[in-house]
């Protein structure tokens, strides 16, 4: 039984399909008893053939009884709501998942890490998932890590802006490109690594096929669309006010700036060969702007 821990999210769904169509059994924990409903429907950001277990993972004891029936995990920290401090309530679930891990019978874990991960504090997902992959040392289970580039999933928002206003918000100026991903590529590679003897472990960078910018994104939504979109661009001096105008708590917004100005200085480690998903930007934000028209 492979458990996913995130599978109703992009990544996790994405593996769970991978699973399911190969014709093994999959476990989608999620929290929500609504999504628990509405699997299978259209709705549903569960995939028809999983099977759902209801546990809130700061309910370390309810986890662990999850993580018992199952042979392999693929762990993804959720996103803790942007109103909050991300950062305290992300620390909080990682450390309850590592020991909801104690006294299971798994075989391996696969880990969604991100490409920036280091030892730092209050810099959102670089300092929390860092954490978490020393945490993971100090367990018995053999586990391997997949530092994720920047989710092409993270533009899905902008289609709004797009088709509203003619243009895309970004934090960055509009030619920084940086390594971008599409969350089915995730969802392949961690499928692949998922079923690699529990041996066969390490750290893998994962990314799209090149690098790309704001300006590449607007050019993708101007081609689906048909019309024009520029990039509207957020000062540095401004990122803070910008985050908490969408929705961010002062605390996310400091830690999500922070972020943003660690990846804009490049101060993280570029890997020499990263895996390489095959799904273009432009690819990506067709299927989105197609998925919406239907």
């Amino acid at each position: 039984m492979h458990i996913i821990l995130g599978g109703t999210g992009h990544v996790g769904s994405a593996l769970a399909r991978r699973f399911i169509d190969a014709g093994e059994p999959v476990t989608i924990v999620t929290h929500d008893p609504q999504k628990a409903r509405q699997t299978g429907t259209a709705r549903s950001s569960v995939p028809q053939g999983a099977k759902v277990a209801l546990a809130d993972v700061r309910d370390v004891a309810a986890l662990r009884k999850v993580l018992q029936q199952g042979t392999r995990l693929f762990l993804l920290n959720p996103p803790a709501a942007p109103a909050t401090d991300t950062d305290a309530e992300e620390s909080h679930t990682a450390k309850s998942i590592v020991e909801a891990l104690e006294g299971t019978r798994l075989q391996k874990i696969v880990a969604e890490s991100t490409y920036g991960a280091q030892p730092v504090n209050r810099a959102g997902d670089l300092g929390i998932l860092y954490d978490l992959e020393k945490a993971l040392e100090t367990q018995p289970v053999p586990f391997s890590v997949i530092r994720a580039a920047y989710y092409m999933s993270n533009w899905d928002a902008a289609l709004g802006t797009a088709q509203k206003e003619g243009v895309v918000d970004s934090m960055y100026p509009a030619d920084f490109k940086l390594p971008m991903v599409a969350p089915q590529d995730l969802g392949e590679f961690a499928a692949r690594l998922m079923t690699q003897p529990a041996g066969k472990t390490g750290v893998y960078y994962v990314e799209g096929p090149e690098l790309y910018s704001a300006a590449d994104v607007a050019a993708a939504f101007s081609d689906a669309l048909g019309k024009p979109v520029a990039v509207r661009v957020t000062p540095r001096d401004k990122w803070e006010e910008g985050y908490q105008a969408i929705g961010f708590s002062p605390a996310a917004a400091r830690s999500y700036a922070a972020m943003t100005a660690i990846t804009l200085d490049k101060h993280y480690t570029v890997p020499d060969a990263p895996v390489r998903g095959r799904t273009t930007l432009r690819a990506y934000v067709q299927a989105l702007v197609s998925r919406k028209d239907a």
